[in-house]
């Protein structure tokens, strides 16, 4: 795990407390404002499991807030977007893309 050893060397988490965050699942509804910076600081601190709940895509009016998207990327599935960019961040995790409004 040398990807999480600063975390590791936190006396509240440890070797065991990296073991539970791999371990662990994370359902994010929405890849917008919030849901993104959640979503890349889950994946950086190794949430085993991700799933991404959006059914939006990209919009230019929206890149102030939703820093992972690109004007190039515009029309384009958020949620399939973040996972892409987010499995390529960290693949030691799993990231499923759920392209679709929760209702």
């Amino acid at each position: 795990m040398p990807r999480y050893v600063q975390q590791i060397l936190v006396p509240e988490i440890g070797s065991a407390g990296q073991t539970k965050i791999a371990n662990a699942s994370v359902l994010i509804i929405g890849a917008g404002g919030l849901g993104t910076p959640v979503a890349v600081y889950l994946a950086s601190s190794g949430v085993g499991n991700i799933g991404i709940v959006d059914g939006d895509t990209v919009s230019v009016s929206n890149l102030q807030r939703q820093f992972h998207f690109n004007p190039d990327e515009k029309g384009l599935k958020k949620a399939e977007l973040l996972q892409q960019k987010l499995q390529k961040q960290n693949p030691e995790i799993t990231i499923t893309a759920h392209p679709f409004f929760l209702n």
